[in-house]
Order: C-alpha cells, then sequence, then structure tokens
C-alpha cells in the first residue's frame, strides 16, 4: 500500500468528504474560466487595438454615407428660401436635423460664383428672395460640424468623449475636401457656374454658410 493510499485510509470520513468537495470546486472554478476566456487573434475585429477611434478610418467610412443621405433629402434653394422666411422655425422643423446650435438644412442649387473671402465663395442663385445670400465653403480651411450633424445619427454618446465626437466632425470634413473639392481650385471658380448640394445650419435665415458634398462645375 503506498504512503497517500496509507493517509488516506487513515483520515476520517469527514475529512475524506472535505478533500472531494475541496476537488471538485477547483474543477468548476477552472472549467468556468475556460468557458469564459476568449482567444483574441492579434489583428482580429476583435483585438481592442482594432477598437481604438480612428479619425482617418471614421472619415472615409461615414461621409459617403452622408452624402447619400444628403443629396436624396436635398430640397431646391427655390422652395426652402420662402419657407425659411416665412417661418424659420417650420422650415427647421419639417426640412432640418435639429442639433443644439440649429437645424443643419439639406439644399440644392446652382449659380454663379462671385467674390471669395478666405475660404468661401459667394453663390449666386437667381430666383431666391433678394435679401438671401448664399456662400460656400471652398476650402482650403472646411470649419463647422454640420456635415456631422447632418443626419442625425452621430451622436455624442458613440464616442468617448468631447474630443473624439469633434475629431470625427474634422475628419468628416476632411474626407469631403478630398472626395468633392480636390480637383477644384477654388482661386479659380469666380465666373463659373456651378450645381451644388450641400448643408447648412439654419441660423440666419438671410444668410446661409453651405458645406457642399457634391459641386459640379462647369
Amino acid at each position: 500500500m503506498s504512503i497517500e493510499t496509507d493517509y488516506a485510509a487513515s483520515q476520517p470520513k469527514s475529512g475524506k468528504l472535505k478533500i472531494a468537495v475541496g476537488i471538485a470546486a477547483v474543477a468548476v472554478v477552472v472549467g468556468a474560466i475556460a468557458l469564459d476566456t476568449k482567444v483574441v487573434n492579434i489583428g482580429s475585429e476583435s483585438d481592442v487595438r482594432q477598437q481604438v477611434f480612428s479619425s482617418d478610418t471614421y472619415g472615409v467610412e461615414q461621409f459617403p454615407k452622408i452624402a447619400a443621405d444628403v443629396e436624396k433629402r436635398a430640397v431646391a434653394a427655390a422652395e426652402l428660401a420662402p419657407a425659411v422666411i416665412a417661418d424659420k422655425k417650420a422650415a427647421g422643423e419639417k426640412y432640418g436635423v435639429a442639433t443644439t446650435t440649429g437645424p443643419v438644412l439639406p439644399v440644392s442649387f446652382s449659380g454663379v460664383v462671385g467674390e471669395r473671402k478666405g475660404n468661401i465663395n459667394a453663390v449666386q442663385v437667381d430666383g431666391l428672395p433678394p435679401e438671401i445670400v448664399i456662400r460656400m465653403q471652398t476650402g482650403p480651411a472646411i470649419n463647422g460640424t454640420d456635415l456631422r450633424d447632418a443626419t442625425g445619427t452621430i451622436e455624442f454618446g458613440q464616442f468617448t468623449n468631447q474630443i473624439e465626437y469633434q475629431d470625427a466632425g474634422s475628419a468628416i470634413n476632411n474626407e469631403m475636401k478630398k472626395a468633392v473639392l480636390g480637383n477644384i481650385d477654388p482661386t479659380q471658380l469666380t465666373g463659373k457656374t456651378v450645381t451644388v448640394t450641400g448643408v447648412f445650419k439654419l441660423i440666419n435665415p438671410k444668410n446661409w454658410l453651405v458645406t457642399p458634398v457634391k459641386v459640379e462645375v462647369k
């Protein structure tokens, strides 16, 4: 008889039961750990490094979705202008997406590009009330978060903090510059006819600063 067998035989029944229960408990814990453990391959979708916010990737992914949504909902400037002049609040609710600083409205128009100041070109659009001024952001700097806020599907709660939320807006603007304005020289636009689809924040109904998602130069 081995030493282990002699020892087990010498133990009281209660002691043997305790040993058995302890072994069983350890087995249960080890099994639970094994079930709860997930093997993650480096570079896979489950890799935590793949979950870190990348502004460059975000802009590339989101801008085409935003552009498609804006083009689908865009309202002709000739229809939108009388509405915002008559009742800014009602027009914003009907055509726009609400934000904390005012609704973002989708619009389309054709017109002749006028004077350029800074990163903005004026656009003269026929058929609008004379008090309405339309300006378009043509870069190289694109300001604001109108594109980010244009669809209502991108919200602060989707990001870790305010910095990421702001970076998302900048990334979308940067991708728009590449996709829409990349082949356009804004300094050479004056006098040319453009067809534009874009968005603007309805703060002053007589002054529209449009951020484009599509520009055709004729």
